[in-house]
């Protein structure tokens, strides 16, 4: 058996005469949609794929759609000939356009097995003359393959050899998905031994010393693992030392390493290239100049080694010395290994006549985590979930290493400065807190925050930049949005889509122990942000906002005035402020009734459909009443209209239930169910007790426009106490109610027993509330039938996405981060509305 060792990424060109085999050599060996045949593309622009004129439309096409496989992470392979230098330079083209290596498989069969196999094709014109042709350039071909840019080349000769290989995929050098750490990733070293030796103990690492005390290898007691992001070695005092020891780490298995630019000039200068002696260079040179031949070898052999990048952690974690872009991670190239050492430059100069840096990272949108170093910076800064760790240790500043998943910085201070360097190590000008700029919300963008991350699609960004810019509240009021709520499991139980049982069945199964439910109040979602003083303090003039879910001001002036003075005063009377100590608070409601806000709504969406139900329906009752007196058969469509006429008369009855007069603020009520943060504090560590206890208050303090919100402690282990929530919910549903909300009683920032945040609530609707979201005849047993199929996932999914958001929203929002940042995360929960989910659910 002959082994085809290719890369799982790749593009394969087939080589050989006609007859060769090579089609049935690719159906055997791979799939049917990695294969593109220039027969099959000749077939597809001219309806004849012996019609060797379209070859030049077939192969442009053929191209392109190799083209398209290769930008999404495919295996291609392209049978043809593949005989022409020309033919093959275009297919080592356009792997070198998408980052992948351009391999080439030989088929060499005897001329005469290839022009037997020929004639038998009815298909096949050719004559032997031209078979005798490709003959002779495959034989030319065997010398030119490496040369023209074919990285592996592989060569079967005869039917047996053809008929015994076998391929088996190889993973890239850079592709270490399997490697999960957790690491600690370590900033450019520039020979500073000493400060990595500290930095080093400081996460808890163990040196281990030869018998010259030199420290040549380090273990860490809980399994870690060591990143270098390249840059060992020059302008510091020991570069020796530094490769020593990561060397020793590296050979160890206790480290990985990716080259910096300074590697690869080292490496250049000890093969013998004419390389200048700047930047640190003659330092190092001098200082190996004290160590033996074997060792110098053992540095070239070392660095020669390294790979350009790593791709670490399942994709989600990417080490490069200077960074890089998400087209460039996982590929090999030329122009990939180039980025990675060096970065990209504008081809400008500064004035200390340093080239500028391109800003690849603020246009970085990849879900994968890069670190990198390369060009020092006085503190390191997440910008779009890449981080530069390289802090200038060698310019007297410090050495940086990050822990990885947990984000944590760690850094012990120089010894002195070691070099003088170009550029004064100093820190940028801050930008101010209340900048918002558009690329902060605008197109695709990878979030990583407290709680987990999320890609925004540029679609979304596109629909919530339009909401935020023409309609939202001023940004530095817009605090926090609340999350999309799903349903509970869909319910088996007879008559019912939604039940109790199946929404403590979801937390019962998180590891959840013990609920609390709370009654769904049938009105509009009202987030209010008052001040104790009407100045607005740190959120600027003004002394406070009410907001809908998306944003938007609740009622417009002067009525959000009124609404928000009531609170204030109510805050006011309750104790609140001097208790909490703060001079703001958030707080999440509900404001009733339904139609003081939705009354154009309710007129347009659902009084018009009880109306026409109401009207229509008693007069198909009489004419079908007429014919059945004249004896026709019509009594079983007659009480199905007269179970719909029912269905119509409950399904208005339900939207009724909440409708009341209002004018201005006077028959306006608010329940408030969650007390969210107040100055430099976040509640969302609170339980759900505390929250609606303060609640209590409110309503107490102003019975007369604050409404409670009733509530039932549930112990899941306990079935008297469901069976008690339960009969609960019936009654409250029975009364016109809309259902519940079962959250988990420990608080919003709940996690399930594996670590995961759980949903923040569970609503669990009553059936007469359902009728109007589903339907007047929702509950006909055919229908019910169809609506349990509805599916949830997405739902679920988008719920805790943004609730994450919000968590980490109050966090920034406590810890006093710029407003620049939260609002990027209120944003990205606005965007994530934009998801196509059923509005139903």
């Amino acid at each position: 058996m002959t082994v085809l060792d290719i890369p799982e990424l790749a593009l394969v060109a087939l080589v050989g005469v006609s007859g060769s085999g090579k089609s049935t050599f690719a159906r055997r060996h791979f799939l049917p949609s990695q294969v593109l045949s220039s027969d099959a593309f000749r077939a597809m622009v001219a309806d004849d794929e012996n019609d060797q004129s379209a070859s030049a439309d077939a192969f442009d096409a053929l191209h392109y759609v190799a083209g398209k496989r290769l930008r999404a992470g495919r295996l291609t392979v392209v049978d043809a000939t593949n005989l022409q230098p020309h033919a093959r330079a275009g297919l080592v083209r356009v792997a070198r356009e998408h980052d992948v290596l351009p391999v080439a498989i030989v088929l060499d069969v005897p001329e005469a097995l290839a022009w037997a196999r020929t004639e038998v094709r009815a298909d096949r014109t050719l004559g032997r003359q031209v078979l005798t042709r490709m003959q002779r350039d495959l034989r030319r071909t065997y010398g030119q393959l490496a040369r023209e840019g074919f990285r592996k080349v592989h060569v079967l000769r005869g039917p047996e050899e053809i008929d015994a290989a076998e391929v088996r995929y190889e993973k890239l050098f850079n592709d270490r998905r399997e490697l999960t750490g957790p690491f600690d990733i370590v900033g450019d070293v520039h020979g500073c031994r000493a400060e990595l030796e500290s930095l080093l103990v400081r996460l808890g690492w163990r040196l281990h010393r030869d018998e010259q005390g030199r420290p040549v290898d380090a273990t860490h007691p809980a399994g870690r693992t060591a990143v270098f992001v390249g840059d060992l070695v020059d302008r510091g005092p020991d570069s020796p030392g530094v490769l020593r020891l990561v060397m020793g780490m590296v050979a160890a298995g206790h480290a990985i390493c990716v080259p910096g630019n300074h590697e690869q000039k080292l490496l250049r200068r000890l093969r013998g290239r004419d390389v200048r002696l700047t930047h640190g260079l003659a330092e190092t040179m001098a200082q190996l100049e004290a160590e033996s031949p074997e060792f110098v070898s053992a540095v070239a052999s070392f660095v020669n080694g390294l790979v350009s990048h790593f791709v670490l952690d399942g994709g989600r974690l990417v080490v490069a010395h200077a960074g890089l872009k998400e087209e460039y991670q996982g590929r090999a190239s030329g122009r990939v290994r180039a980025f990675a050492l060096f970065g990209e430059t504008t081809g400008e100069t500064d004035e200390y006549g340093l080239p500028v840096r391109y800003p690849w990272a603020r246009d970085y949108r990849g879900s994968a985590m890069v670190v990198y170093g390369h060009t020092p910076t006085p503190e390191p800064e997440w910008v779009n979930n890449t981080i530069c760790i390289d802090t200038g240790c060698v310019f007297g500043g410090r050495l940086t290493a990050l822990r990885y998943p947990e984000r944590e910085l760690v850094s012990v201070a120089a010894e002195r400065e070691w070099y003088a360097p170009a550029r004064p190590l100093t820190a940028a000008p801050a930008r101010p807190d209340e900048v918002l700029e558009l690329g902060d919300v605008a197109g695709r963008r990878h979030i990583e925050h407290g709680y987990g991350s999320l890609t925004v699609p540029a679609e979304n960004a596109a629909a919530a930049l339009e909401v935020m810019s023409r309609f939202a509240v001023d940004p530095r009021w817009l605090t926090w949005l609340p999350p999309t709520m799903a349903p509970c499991s869909t319910s088996s139980q007879e008559g019912f889509l939604e039940h109790p049982a199946d929404a403590f069945a979801d937390y019962r199964a998180a590891g959840v122990d013990r609920v609390v439910c709370e009654e769904k109040h049938m009105g509009s979602r009202a987030v209010v942000l008052v001040c104790r003083d009407r100045d607005g303090g740190r959120f600027g003039p003004g002394g406070g906002v009410v907001h809908t879910r998306t944003g938007r001001p609740f009622f417009g002036e002067p009525l959000d005035t009124e609404l928000l003075d009531r609170v204030r005063l109510a805050i006011g009377a309750a104790g609140l402020w001097d208790e909490l100590e703060t001079d703001w608070l958030l707080l999440d409601a509900e404001l009733l009734p339904w139609s003081a806000k939705a009354g154009g709504l309710i007129r347009e969406q659902y009084a018009g459909v009880g109306a026409a139900g109401r009207a229509a329906l008693p007069a198909v009752r009489e004419a079908l009443d007429s014919a059945a007196a004249r004896g026709l058969p019509v009594g079983e469509l007659r009480d199905r209209m007269a179970r719909r006429h029912d269905e119509v008369r409950a399904y208005s009855a339900a939207y009724r239930a909440y409708v009341r007069p209002t004018e201005g603020l006077r028959g306006v009520t608010l329940a408030p169910f969650a007390v969210l943060a107040g100055s430099e504090s976040s509640y969302a560590d609170r339980d759900h007790g505390w929250h609606l206890d303060l609640a209590d208050r409110l309503c107490a303090a102003d019975p007369e426009f604050f409404t409670p919100t009733r509530r039932q402690v549930v112990h899941l282990a306990d079935e008297a106490s469901v069976a008690a929530a339960t009969d609960w919910w019936l009654a409250l549903t029975a009364a016109g109610g809309e259902g519940m909300v079962v959250k988990p009683y420990a608080g919003l920032a709940a996690r399930s027993k594996r670590g995961s945040l759980l949903q923040p609530g569970i609503k669990c609707r009553g059936r007469e509330y359902l009728r109007i979201i589903y339907g007047p005849g929702y509950d006909e047993p055919e229908q019910l039938k169809l609506l349990r199929q509805r599916s949830l996932g997405r739902k679920r999914g988008l719920a805790l996405r943004e609730h994450g958001l919000g968590l980490a929203a109050l966090d920034g929002l406590a810890d006093g981060v710029p407003l620049w940042r939260r609002h990027a995360l209120v944003f990205a929960i606005l965007a994530c509305e934009s998801e196509p989910v059923d509005p139903r659910l």
